[in-house]
């Protein structure tokens, strides 16, 4: 059983859990649930934007602890003054040490675009990060059928949410597309084993449809590799732990985006 394997089983049980503890009607009645969202494409595009997703994420199964020491309120702020276009906000508890609160708190101190980073398995799901002050999920096409995804997809943007699919290779892109997509991101990270190579990004990047934002994850350590993204066509690029690692996130992305 992969790692990816063991966080679905996990997802499930989760997802059973809240949803005996949590209605949808109360869902429906959280003060986040009916504020009209921003916009995914517009702040990835904006000019005034660096197309930075910039991530708050403590730790992961892979490298375990990567920052479990400053708030998320900081962090965030930090990243948004800099230039950040998103927030991605990991709301994973086991695997990553993160909590919907995050993105809730996250939400009281930004005016851009937030992610909730997780593993969307149910509809319940996309209710809950509507709920909390989400603007966009992911969907990771590794661990959802076509029918799936077009079903959440269909279910987020019924609520205004903007819609991230997350592919792997030419495989998952090919049988994941639907019309409800704002963007589709390149896992530069093997989620089977958690290597990683921006080469995949370059790989598929033909391969993506024009009407979707392209958006390249994981693996993006300086901004050399943006230029050369945005050559192929690259709009967005999600940067975690090149952040995260240091002991000031803001101040790292500071430092990264004079490069741009």
């Amino acid at each position: 059983m992969t790692i990816l394997d063991k966080i679905v089983a996990q997802k499930k049980k989760e997802v059973a859990a809240a949803k005996q503890l949590v209605s949808i009607t109360d869902l429906e009645a959280s003060a986040y649930f009916d504020r009209t969202t921003h916009s995914f494409k517009d702040f990835l595009l904006a000019p005034d934007r660096t197309g930075i997703i910039a991530e708050f994420k403590r730790r992961s199964p892979s490298k375990g602890i990567i920052n479990d020491k400053v708030l998320v309120e900081d962090v965030t702020q930090a990243y948004a003054e800099a230039g950040a276009s998103a927030l991605s906000v990991l709301t994973d508890e086991q695997f990553f040490g993160g909590a919907q609160t995050d993105v809730t708190t996250a939400r009281k101190v930004n005016n851009i675009p937030i992610l909730r980073k997780d593993f969307m398995i149910d509809e319940y799901q996309v209710l809950e990060a509507k709920a909390i002050g989400a603007d966009v999920i992911l969907l990771i096409a590794a661990i959802l059928t076509p029918a799936e995804i077009k079903h959440l997809a269909a279910a987020a943007k019924s609520h205004g949410l903007s819609v991230l699919l997350e592919v792997h290779n030419l495989e998952e892109l090919e049988r994941s597309i639907d019309l409800n997509l704002d963007a589709i991101g390149v896992n530069n990270r093997n989620l089977a084993d958690f290597t990683v190579s921006v080469e995949n990004s370059f790989e598929l990047a033909e391969h993506i449809p024009d009407e979707f934002i392209k958006i390249s994850e994981s693996a993006i350590s300086n901004t050399k590799v943006i230029k050369e993204l945005k050559e192929v066509g690259f709009r967005g690029f999600l940067i975690g732990e090149n952040f995260m690692r240091q002991v000031d996130p803001g101040a790292a992305i500071r430092e990264f985006v004079k490069g741009l």
